[in-house]
């Protein structure tokens, strides 16, 4: 647990802390909260703090908008980082609380004392009985919690504390945002020019967390003020920096050339060649989240109903990467790969979903047919509405052979055509014997 820090010569602070805003307005980025007329932005000018959970990715500006919040409301600002700290150092913010409110119920004025904010770090790592131990004093008013967190509160945070608490999620720095910062800090000359294809990489390689960039910047510096450079270079920076630097141009062309030759190869059924493309992708800095998504997608679409266990697996490994992290959960997305990239294939729901959404976007609306519809009123029910239709579990096999189920006179579109590979093979067989019956059925 810590109060403020103690005073250190500009000269000797890390970067970060020299360029950390000290001013709603000196802050890049999360405009959607903190522009004028947004939640946070009032939350500050109502002049009233609210304890709440700022959850957002590393490097976004969650304890600087903790800060900025204590010395809005001129409050004793507490830190307490659930990485390191434990109900000893609850108890201790409880204390300096209390002798806080002390302080100002014996004073002379009678008047309200300071507030007092407690911060505390990563506060998914504390267990429930730890946040439990937050609640009375949140209840009573004795401070305002304000919880960080990288991981979704919904699963992390016990509900007694998260109903207490507003939840504001913070969103990566964007290119624009990391490039401001660059300038921030060049202004205060703590880092030389840089050359565009340099601060392009640079960018990329911050992948939206201000802590990073500015903790590269600051390698960067000594190593320029070593050599005497005037200019960092592309050249340069991948010289000195080397294997931190991203292996592609996140969100450039060889991103998606990387993400498409992992697509193409688990289609293609080459579990080594799957392999390959993930941890090129994830040795070069991609998100693994983002991975995560795309291995989903690929369930969907390459394997779809030949192994529907397929999507399941790909589900899981993204859970299992949410609990487990970096670098842990990533080898359940290399289990997920290698089982997408060995699984039948068909993109027969797929193509079929293509093609009943480009009719319907061509066709006028067609009614529902009467004995389709819902009657729910005896007025509807005079009116014909589900008039005749025919209960399938009622009919023999559970199948109503003879039944129509689409639009008056529309004929059978053919959507669905499954493979002749995994699981489709039963369900093309099971089709057949279902439009055999219904073809005995017209001829009775």
């Amino acid at each position: 647990m810590s109060k403020s820090p103690p005073s250190v010569s500009a000269a000797h602070q890390p970067l970060a802390e020299r360029l950390r805003p000290h001013t709603l307005g000196e802050v890049i980025g999360q405009q959607h909260l903190l522009g004028e007329g947004m939640a946070l932005r009032i939350a500050f000018e109502s002049g009233q703090p609210h304890s709440c959970i700022l959850w957002g990715p590393p490097g976004t500006g969650k304890t600087t908008i903790a800060r900025l919040m204590a010395d809005a409301f001129d409050a004793q600002f507490i830190t307490i980082s659930a990485v390191l700290g434990g109900v000893k150092d609850i108890r201790e913010a409880v204390e300096q609380a209390q002798l806080v409110q002390g302080t100002a119920l014996e004073s002379a004025s009678g008047a309200p004392g300071r507030r007092t904010i407690v911060f505390v770090d990563e506060v998914h790592r504390f267990n429930k009985s730890q946040q439990d131990a937050f609640l009375p004093h949140v209840e009573s008013g004795l401070f305002t919690f304000i919880g960080a967190t990288t991981e979704n509160p919904s699963f992390e945070v016990n509900s007694a504390l998260l109903s207490r608490a507003a939840v504001y999620v913070l969103q990566p720095l964007t290119p624009a945002d990391l490039a401001q910062i660059v300038a921030k800090a060049q202004h205060i000359g703590a880092v030389p020019a840089i050359e565009q294809a340099a601060l392009d990489r640079l960018v990329a390689y911050a992948d939206g967390d201000a802590r990073r960039l500015l903790n590269t910047l600051e390698t960067l510096a000594v190593a320029a003020g070593r050599e005497k450079l005037g200019q960092v270079t592309d050249l340069w920076l991948l010289k000195v920096l080397g294997e931190r630097m991203r292996r592609y141009d996140k969100g450039g062309e060889q991103f998606y050339d990387t993400i498409s030759a992992l697509h193409k190869s688990v289609r293609g059924s080459d579990p080594d060649a799957s392999l390959y493309w993930l941890l090129r992708m994830l040795d070069g800095g991609a998100d693994p989240r983002y991975m995560a998504r795309r291995l989903i997608r690929m369930a969907t679409e390459d394997i779809g109903l030949a192994d529907p266990r397929a999507l399941r697996m790909a589900l899981d490994a993204a859970e299992v990467y949410e609990r487990l992290g970096s670098p842990e959960g990533e080898l359940a997305l290399a289990e997920c790969v290698v089982y997408l990239a060995v699984a039948p294939k068909s993109n027969a729901v797929y193509k079929a979903y293509n093609e009943a959404k480009a009719l319907i976007k061509q066709e006028g609306t067609r009614p529902v047919p009467m004995h389709l519809r819902n009657a729910p009123t005896q007025l509807m029910k005079d009116l014909d509405y589900g008039r005749d239709y025919r209960y399938a579990h009622d009919e023999e096999g559970g199948f109503a052979a003879g039944e129509t189920y689409l639009p008056d006179g529309m004929a059978a579109p053919g959507f669905y055509r499954p493979v002749e590979r995994g699981l489709e093979i039963r369900i093309a067989a099971k089709l057949r014997e279902l439009r055999e019956r219904n073809e005995r059925n017209e001829r009775n």
